[in-house]
């Protein structure tokens, strides 16, 4: 381990909190620096009407190692309440229940042949340790390889469509791989249900604890701190004028390459090479819960959101979430949020009968550019390495989690990993 140096991070969302834990308590001395008045990036709180929530939604695994072990260190772990859920999917204009064996085996809209072999998919995706393997074939052609023409037109090609739009023809099968193994690694318990956990008010709770102790370990934390550029000289320049520079610095927001004009063209290539894919999210608080899933699979094409979140089973308020996923060039950015909720609202209706408007109790529209960057075929070969070309200028972000979906779990294994790798 080096000598105390100064670090200088750029990003305050759970990947730089982690960070900086992770250096400080390596003696190292950290300054913290992010761009909103509050810390925490995509898992910061937001407001719907009288309730603060996840901006997104958030559920912690039992499997999720990395995260269980930063929440025991925060002191949080023992807050986790767990809760079994069930999963729904809408196909055909109708709502069916797949939270069981059961449940699965009666499945209407698939042939008995077909459900095996779906089934065959993902337990082979479970057994399957390492995602590098899948990353040079198309996601389209291993599925159809394992699932048959069926199951891939019929349920996998719109799921992928909905997550990903039209970038799914230049997906990996590394992607479902991470995605089916996430999902697997909730079923395993004895009687193979979901657990899902969550902390009380959600993620809040966390970026407040997190906070006191970044603060107890002498780290100096800077909001509204948007940084334009940092120099060969690691000095990193803000919008209020202000500098700082450090021994190193670690930018861990996906505008890197904006920021660092020093690169070299390769180094600039790569990362302008990257699609991320954005976000669009209406949060709504309803008077009455919709259909009790936790999460709702959407097949068909036509619906306005990728998928259905209901939090009634991991929450006392019946908060649903509906979000969109957007390659950058999607005209629904264009859109005002209140164009957003009146349409995303009145799909919900056409999903359940039950649903009124006015069981609508508050809104609120959220949105982010660069949340995801797409798992591209070859996607680690082109990948651009974590130290730049400058001495003391790392990029680190979430585009360095290889074969995963970018989760909270896998953003604090990349701090670890950062850290743990003699770094610091």
């Amino acid at each position: 381990m080096n000598k105390s140096q100064d670090w200088t991070i750029i990003g305050g969302g759970i990947l730089g909190m982690t960070l900086a834990h992770r250096l400080a308590r390596a003696g190292q001395h950290v300054t913290l620096f992010e761009a909103h008045e509050q810390l925490g990036g995509l898992a910061r709180p937001s407001n719907v009407g009288p309730v603060t929530c996840d901006r997104y939604y958030h559920v912690i695994l039992q499997s999720d190692t990395a995260l269980r072990r930063l929440l025991h260190e925060l002191g949080l772990d023992d807050k986790i309440q767990w809760a079994t859920t069930r999963t729904g999917f809408f196909v055909d204009g109708q709502l069916h229940s797949m939270s069981n064996t059961l449940e699965f085996l009666r499945f209407p809209p698939l042939s008995l042949l077909s459900k095996l072999r779906l089934a065959a998919t993902i337990y082979r995706a479970s057994r399957i340790r390492d995602g590098r393997i899948l990353e040079q074939v198309p996601v389209s052609d291993w599925l159809s390889k394992w699932s048959g023409k069926e199951v891939t037109r019929r349920i996998w090609l719109p799921l992928l469509r909905a997550k990903l739009g039209e970038n799914w023809r230049d997906t990996s099968a590394a992607f479902i791989w991470a995605s089916i193994a996430r999902m697997y690694a909730a079923r395993r318990t004895g009687a193979k249900k979901e657990m899902f956990g969550r902390l009380p008010g959600g993620y809040g709770q966390l970026l407040a604890r997190f906070a006191e102790v970044l603060t107890s370990e002498g780290i100096a934390i800077h909001t509204n701190h948007q940084a334009v550029s940092i120099d060969r000289s690691l000095t990193a320049h803000f919008q209020n004028g202000q500098s700082h520079q450090g021994d190193h610095v670690v930018v861990t927001v996906p505008v890197a390459p904006e920021l660092c004009r020093n690169l070299t063209a390769d180094e600039r290539e790569r990362f302008f090479g990257l699609k991320y894919q954005g976000i669009v999210c209406v949060t709504l608080l309803l008077s009455k819960p919709l259909a009790g899933f936790y999460v709702t699979n959407i097949a068909d094409e036509g619906l306005p959101f990728t998928a259905v979140i209901e939090m009634s089973e991991l929450s006392s308020q019946n908060l649903v979430y509906l979000p969109k996923y957007l390659s950058a060039d999607d005209a629904l950015w264009a859109q005002t949020d209140e164009q957003i909720r009146q349409t995303f609202v009145q799909a919900l209706g056409g999903m359940y009968p039950a649903f009124r408007p006015e069981h609508v109790q508050a809104a609120t529209v959220v949105r982010d550019r660069h949340v995801m960057a797409i798992p591209t075929v070859g996607y680690s070969r082109r990948l651009p390495s974590v130290s730049t070309s400058i001495p003391g200028l790392h990029i680190l972000n979430s585009a360095h989690i290889l074969n995963g979906t970018a989760n909270v779990n896998e953003t604090v294994q990349l701090a670890d990993r950062f850290v743990s790798g003699g770094r610091a």
